[in-house]
This record gives structure tokens, sequence and C-alpha cells, in this order.
């Protein structure tokens, strides 16, 4: 287990590097979280719903992904509510307050990890937030008490680059009970910036007070492309026009969800890609995108309120390319309505009236693996979404504007070239996005290999 001093320490990144090691290294690992909280999710080969990350690490680990790597989702709706996935499927929404109150859902979780266990081995599990948040132990499915379940061996990371570091490692062992210290047989030091010299007696000392190797100081990376579901790498993302590109607005939502479906966009040499909601970069932008939403009538209602909407409508009008996937595809259309309150107290609003669709919110979700044609190319994608549009096109283009619920629709090559090839020179060289990936899970597999004291690693994982 990946366990945390905190959350965006790297854990999932990390997760998904030693499921890539140890597929290299001839074993069949598979990725494990037992709960997740994300926005960004995925729809498995049978249409089911689990966190991004989880799909990610299997995609790693060379294997399709399953629920049983992530048995419990929370979707979050609102400052304080969240839609509750368990093994796929939606079971309600629920209050924080109630939700840690709710039935444990202990031994849904201990059930997939053992089914999961059966099929792969290692199995790389992942932690969430802080492991030391002692409030909340009793409740606990996913941290210390998922590894007990799993007696598995806990490596320790913790994130350098926010400052603190020798605090927070030894604090979060120092919190643990005596049962719980043993099981915590490593520390990786993440995020290190700097020459890595000046960090050897540090290591030293960390070894000293906590009593726990140090197993390695994995440098900071900017030249590898990891999918990333937690909303904090957002905040890192591009937010202003560049001279030059092809400048590509993404509308910055209060509930964005599914914000991996831009990455293809992002590295393309071609485009600026930038998340706003600045109505003059907007309205100066040659491609405007309204991303997916977790509470579309929310999110609609604000865009009337801050201007976004009415500085989409003129862009629009002046010749500007206006895409909008899930969410955003509904609030396009001519009315979007929510009569038995799924979403919450809207019932009602009309859309930015740009495609001919009226969607209705029902309690039913899709989620499922698509295939489609685009420009005569076939091409894939997945859909999760809440809500029914009155057509079963799987994409819909009026006038310079496209809706669809595919998420992963901007992943395909003849999409991005059909959006491209009037404003730029064809780039043919770009690699397939899949080939990609996998070029980049090697790179990261390297780059931990290098710094991360693996044959260490093996001894503790077999010690037992």
């Amino acid at each position: 287990m990946l366990a945390g001093t905190g959350s965006d320490v790297g854990k999932s990144i990390l997760a998904a590097a030693f499921c890539r090691i140890f597929r290299q290294d001839g074993y069949c690992p598979a990725p494990f979280k037992a709960q997740n909280m994300a926005l960004n999710s995925y729809a498995t080969p049978e249409g089911l719903e689990i966190g991004r990350a989880q799909a990610v690490q299997a995609e790693a680990a060379g294997i399709p992904c399953h629920t049983d790597m992530n048995p419990l989702l929370l979707k979050p709706q609102s400052d304080h509510t969240s839609q509750v996935v368990l093994n796929g499927k939606p079971i309600g929404n629920k209050d924080a307050y109630d939700y840690w109150r709710a039935p444990d859902y202990r031994k849904e979780v201990c059930d997939a990890f053992d089914r999961l266990a059966a099929r792969f081995n290692p199995i790389v599990m992942e932690g969430a937030g802080s492991i030391a948040e002692i409030n909340l132990k009793d409740r606990d499915l996913v941290n210390m008490s998922m590894a007990r379940h799993a007696k598995a061996d806990v490596i320790l990371v913790g994130d350098i680059d926010r400052g603190g570091v020798f605090a927070s490692v030894y604090g979060s062992i120092a919190l643990q009970t005596p049962e719980d210290r043993q099981m915590i047989k490593g520390i990786i030091i993440n995020k290190f910036r700097g020459d890595m010299r000046l960090f050897d007696e540090g290591r030293k000392l960390l070894e000293d007070i906590c009593g726990v190797p140090v197993l390695g100081v994995v440098p900071y990376f900017k030249d590898i492309f990891i999918e990333e579901e937690d909303s904090v790498s957002l905040e890192k993302k591009q937010r202003e026009i560049a001279e030059g590109k092809v400048n590509i607005a993404v509308v910055l939502l209060r509930h964005i969800s599914n914000f991996t479906d831009f990455d293809t966009l992002e590295r393309d040499p071609r485009v600026n890609l930038f998340y706003t909601n600045n109505t003059s970069d907007i309205q100066q932008a040659d491609i405007i995108i309204l991303p997916g939403t977790k509470a579309t009538l929310d999110d609609l209602m604000e865009l009337r309120r801050n201007g976004c909407a009415q500085a989409i409508q003129r862009a629009h009008r002046e010749g500007k390319t206006v895409i909008g996937i899930c969410g955003g595809y509904q609030m396009l259309g001519q009315t979007v309505e929510d009569p038995d309150g799924i979403e919450g107290n809207i019932t009602r609003l009309p859309g930015l009236g740009l495609l001919p669709i009226q969607t209705k919110m029902t309690p039913e979700k899709t989620t499922r693996q698509v295939t489609f044609q685009f420009d005569g190319q076939p091409c894939q994608g997945y859909e999760i979404h809440q809500g029914v549009s009155d057509t079963d096109q799987a994409i819909i283009q009026a006038d310079h504007c496209i809706g669809t619920y595919i998420h992963g629709f901007l992943d395909n090559a003849p999409v991005i070239e059909y959006l491209l090839k009037d404003k730029t020179v064809s780039l043919t060289s770009l690699k397939s996005y899949s080939e990609f990936k996998e070029e980049q899970y090697d790179k990261l597999a390297d780059h931990v290999r290098h710094h991360v004291n693996i044959p260490k690693l093996y001894q503790i994982l077999t010690d037992d």
C-alpha cells in the first residue's frame, strides 16, 4: 500500500509507476483503492463506473479496469453532498455527515479486494489523503484498516515540495497504533527539486527518528505526462491566451468533471489549451469547450450569472467553434429540466440554444464504453452521464458547434485534425494517444526505478 502524509503527495502516480514496474518484471499486478473521492471517473468494459486513477493504473498494469479495483466511489455534488457509487453503480446521494454515520461498506470493499487478490499478484493498493486523520479512524475504509485486512506492507509517501516533510512523515507514523506502525515498512520522499545530494543527511535523519528505511527520493518531473484525477492538479493548468497557437478555452466550471478529456489537446504543440471563466478570454479563443460537470443546472445558472453564457453565445455568432461534452453538451441545448430534483432545487433552465436538443434529468445513469465514426474514421470513448436528451445521436454538429456525451472524444486523432485543419498545418507525426500513454508509463517506471531502491522493496514484499 502506498499511503500518504496528505492529499496530492503523488500516491496515484507512484501506484501507476509500480503497476508498470511489476508488469515489466514479469508479475501480474492490479491496482486497488477501497474508497475514492473524485469527479474524474471512467466506464469499465462492463459499463460500470470507477475512479479515473484506478483506470489509469490498470492501463499501466496492462489489464482491463474493473470495479473491484475501486469498489466505493464518492462523486462530490456540492460542498456537503456526494453521489455514492458502490461496485460501479450509484446508490444515492449522501451528506458528508450522514455518510460517516451510514451503514458501513467495509464488507463490500474487503470482498472486492479479496476477489482481486485471487486473480492478480501483487496488488498495488492506494490510500486516501492522510493516514493520520485520527478523528475518522474508527470509520476508515481505505487506509490502515484496509492494509490490515490485506496484510499489506505500507510505504509512506511524503511530499517535500510543500514543506514540512520531516514533521509530516514522523507525525504520520507516530500517530499510528503500535499494530499499524509495524506495517509501515518504508518511506518515499516525493517531488524533490534541486540537488539530490543536499538531502543525503535528511534521509539519514528521517530513518533515525522514524526507525523506517527511506526507499527513495523521487525528483519532481515535468516531461512525463500521466492523467491525474485530483482537482488539485487542475489548479496547475494553464490560464492564459498565448500568441502563435490555436487558443482553446475550457470554461472553468465550479463542478467540472473528467478534465482528463483535454489531455491530448493540451500536449499538442499546435495548441494552447487553457482554463478560464474570464469572458474576454472566452471571446478571444479560437475554440471554446464546455466540459463535463457533476451539477449541470447549478453550473448553467452560474454561467448566466458570471456572463460566460453570453460570452460563449457572442463568440459563436462571430464564427468561433464551440464544443460541449457531457454536461457541457446538455448546456448547449434548448432546455435542461430536473422535475424530480435529481441534482438539486433548480427544476428548469434555458440552455445556450446552440444545439437542437432538450434534456431531462433522470435517476438512471448511463455508463458504457463506445465506438463511433467521425469524419469517416473509427474512434472510441466512453459515456458517464445523468440525464437523457431527445436524440439518440452520439454526436451532433450544427453551425460550427459540436455536442457529444462521449468522454475521450478529443483523444481521437480524426477529431483533433478536423478541429485544427483550417487553423494550423497538420502534424501527421504525432503518435496515437494509446502509443503516447504506453511511452509515458515506461518513462515513469524508468524514473521511479532510478530513484527508488527496487531490490529493497522486493525484499520487503518477500520477507513476510
